[in-house]
């Protein structure tokens, strides 16, 4: 999950896997895959930013368990 600002102010967190599109309007809005629309105060770029960090942070998994885990 990533944690952004809605346009009110308020914090709340996102799973990125419902993102369907990022547009600036000039605010930021999210489009979600089910069609809903938010509007944060973060920038389209700090959006993407934040969904690498979340990615690379679930997907990271050292080699020597992998390594391991094959092998058995």
């Amino acid at each position: 999950m990533i944690r952004l600002t809605s346009f009110k102010g308020k914090t709340f967190y996102l799973n990125p896997d419902l993102l369907y599109r990022i547009d600036e309007t000039p605010d930021t809005v999210l489009t979600l895959t089910d069609g809903k629309n938010l509007i944060v105060k973060e920038t389209a770029s700090e959006v993407v930013a934040l969904i690498i960090t979340y990615r690379q942070k679930i997907y990271r998994q050292p080699v020597t368990n992998l390594v391991e885990k094959v092998g058995d």
